[in-house]
C-alpha cells in the first residue's frame, strides 16, 4: 500500500495530479485545498497517500497534511458520502475548521460543498459529533489546539462556550466563526473564564482576525 509520494509535479488537472517519482507518474485525485498548495508543473511536491483497492481499479488520493488525510478518512464513514463529496469538503473546510463545523453543527458550512445537500450535511454532523473531538489530526492539531475544540470540552466549560458564541451570532458572525473564536479564547483564558470573559476574548479574537464589524 502507497501511503506517501515524494517527485515532480508532471501535470494536474480540476481534481487530479500526476506526480512522477523516478520516471513513473502517478496519477493522485486531490482536493482544491491540496491542489492549490501544490507548486506548478517542475516543482518537487511531497504528498500523504490513501490507497484504494477495489476490484476493478486502484485509485490513489492525495493529501497535503496527515490531517487532511484522516478526516478523508472519517468522512467516508458517514453512509452517502463517497471520495468525490469527501474531497469536495476538504476543498473547502481544512481540518481546524471541521471540528468546529461539527461541534457548531453548522450545517450551511458543509452545503457549501459541491455535492452536500442538507440531509447528507445533516448525517455527516450527526455521525461525527462524538469523534470529531476525540479525534487527533496529526501537527495542525497539537500545533493550533483543534483538541481544545468545543467537541471536547467539560460539559460545563462547553456550556459557557456555546453561550459565549450564541452572542457572538447574535452580533452578526457565522456559527462556526463565532465558536471558533469562543474556543480559542477559552484555551487562552483558561478554565475559569466566565461567559462575559469568553464573548470579550471571542471578539478580540475576530477583530485580529479582520472579522470585525
Amino acid at each position: 500500500m502507497i501511503a506517501k509520494l515524494k517527485g515532480i509535479v508532471d501535470s494536474m488537472g480540476e481534481d487530479w495530479v500526476i506526480l512522477d517519482v523516478n520516471g513513473v507518474g502517478y496519477l493522485l485525485f486531490c482536493s482544491a485545498r491540496t491542489l492549490a498548495r501544490l507548486p506548478d508543473a517542475g516543482g518537487a511536491a511531497s504528498v500523504m497517500v490513501e490507497t484504494h483497492v477495489r476490484e476493478d481499479h486502484i485509485h490513489l488520493y492525495g493529501f497535503g497534511d496527515r490531517g487532511e488525510r484522516e478526516w478523508f478518512r472519517l468522512l467516508l464513514t458517514v453512509q452517502g458520502v463517497g471520495t468525490k463529496v469527501a474531497l469536495s469538503i476538504l476543498g473547502i473546510l481544512d481540518a481546524d475548521q471541521l471540528p468546529q463545523v461539527i461541534a457548531a453543527q453548522d450545517k450551511a458550512a458543509l452545503t457549501r460543498a459541491s455535492g452536500v445537500g442538507p440531509k447528507v450535511a445533516a448525517r455527516i454532523l450527526s455521525e461525527l459529533k462524538d469523534k470529531a473531538g476525540a479525534l487527533a489530526l496529526g501537527p495542525a492539531a497539537t500545533q493550533k489546539g483543534v483538541k481544545a475544540s468545543p467537541a471536547s470540552m467539560p460539559a460545563e466549560r462547553l456550556s459557557a462556550t456555546h453561550e459565549a458564541a450564541s452572542a457572538l451570532v447574535n452580533l452578526g458572525y457565522g456559527r462556526t466563526e463565532a465558536l471558533g473564536a469562543v474556543a480559542r479564547a477559552a484555551r487562552d483564558l483558561g478554565d475559569g473564564a466566565d461567559v462575559a470573559a469568553l464573548i470579550k476574548g471571542g471578539l478580540s479574537a475576530l477583530s485580529k482576525e479582520g472579522g470585525g464589524r
